[in-house]
């Protein structure tokens, strides 16, 4: 038997199966009614989710707060609580995402392109939705408004499946928009939040190809790659946040500082947080020993190359292994690299595909950077936290993908959607 938290009201599930089989039927309607559902119609739900959630802020805070206090109990450390917690800033920025998302054009029906055949067919490819997308994420409660306004704005159906460790705000946030989908004339099923916890039901619903399109898995790399292994349809999804920050010879100080200290420590415990410098042998001496001091006092730990730990004090000597691994978490990897080649070098056997920037002056050598870094994003002096959907003028994102087929990057509106050939003839034959 399945059951949701001892304090909650939801009757336990007995029949995971038939549960998963339900609720992705009900998805798999609601999808066909969001495709005939007008931009306006969306917008006003929009619209509608975001004055509730300032109205009812304090709702939403007092079920973050029995999470919150809930997390030690689940194992979660400093930045894992740090992403589960809901303050009244973070849910104002939650409520401008929705109305920056209602700013956006409507994907649905754009045509891509258009041509008249040599027969007098017209062809056109035009962006459709995906259907139903079964979102499953962790200790993060922000990504439910964020997962539904665009699943829904792109006209997809969507599952939520987040972790124990918000389940009470999940509750609260899942309870606002279902009163404002209903209020608007939404099917209410476009939203929908599985009833349990049990970790047995992804693998119910992994199962339901038949209804659900595409699974976005957002969490550890445990997570993904179970949902990998088990998904019967498309999955996507990036398995590490292994981003780095290369200092070039040309770099300016101040400029490479700011830019390393907000990648590494403005918020430590997500995807797109540096997790490696790469530095070139030329500032070694000068540099890391100043660099020391700036991350040590923010509590960053340093776990550096044979090179750079002399001149890092307080610093360990890291291991193949840590320059594998996303720490999520104020711990910094350091390697000294003698030139361009060897930071690419690197960044191709140890990176993982996410994000890497370069601080330089030099233009040929921040074009070479770009042009032979092969991740999803791939930044010239600014921060590796600027890949974001919102950053990048996405709105929002459900998450940041490594593929290179369908989707990359931040994927928002149009990454939710796919597209169809509508030909148009008058009675010819082949």
């Amino acid at each position: 038997m399945s059951t949701v938290a001892a304090d909650s009201l939801v009757t336990p599930i007995t029949d995971l199966a038939a549960y998963a089989q339900r609720v992705a039927g009900q998805a798999a309607k609601a999808g066909q009614a969001l495709s005939t559902v007008t931009g306006s119609q969306k917008n006003k739900w929009l619209l509608a989710a975001a004055a509730t959630l300032r109205v009812r802020h304090s709702e939403v805070l007092a079920a973050n707060a029995r999470d919150v206090e809930l997390a030690p109990s689940y194992g979660l450390n400093a930045a894992a609580i740090d992403r589960l917690t809901l303050t009244p800033a973070r849910l104002e920025s939650l409520a401008r995402a929705l109305e920056e998302i209602v700013a956006l054009p409507d994907p649905v029906g754009e045509i891509l392109e258009s041509s008249i055949r040599p027969n007098g067919l017209q062809v056109m490819r035009v962006r459709v939705p995906l259907g139903v997308v079964f979102f499953i994420y962790e200790s993060r409660p922000n990504v439910t408004m964020d997962a539904a306004a665009l699943c829904v704005k792109s006209g997809n159906a969507v599952i939520l499946r987040g972790g124990k460790e918000a389940f009470h705000s999940n509750q609260a946030l899942y309870g606002l928009l279902q009163e404002t989908l209903r209020d608007a004339g939404l099917p209410p099923h476009a939203v929908q939040l599985v009833a349990t916890t049990d970790r047995a039901a992804v693998g119910e619903f992994l199962k339901r190809h038949q209804e659900i399109s595409v699974t976005i898995p957002r969490g550890g790399k445990s997570l993904i790659e179970r949902v990998v292994a088990e998904a019967t349809m498309s999955v996507i999804k990036h398995y590490d946040g292994v981003c780095h920050v290369y200092i070039d010879q040309s770099a300016e100080w101040e400029m490479a500082r700011d830019i390393l200290i907000n990648s590494k420590c403005q918020r430590p415990g997500v995807c797109n947080a540096a997790e490696c410098l790469l530095i070139h042998a030329s500032l070694a001496a000068e540099w890391l020993p100043k660099l020391a001091v700036e991350l040590t006092s923010r509590q960053v730990q340093l776990r550096c190359c044979s090179q750079s730990q002399p001149l890092m004090p307080g610093s360990r000597l890291a291991t193949d292994e840590d320059f594998h691994t996303e720490y999520s978490d104020l711990i910094l990897s350091v390697k000294v690299v003698p030139d361009l080649d060897a930071a690419v070098e690197h960044i191709s056997e140890y990176g993982s595909g996410h994000t890497e920037t370069i601080v330089t002056s030099d233009l040929r050598t921040a074009r070479q950077f770009v042009a032979r870094v092969d991740s999803s994003a791939v930044i010239v002096n600014a921060s590796t936290r600027f890949n974001d959907g919102g950053e990048l003028g996405l709105g929002a994102e459900i998450g940041i993908s490594t593929d290179k087929i369908h989707a990359r990057g931040p994927c928002g509106l149009r990454e939710l959607t796919s597209y169809k050939y509508v030909v148009y003839g008058d009675g010819q034959v082949r």
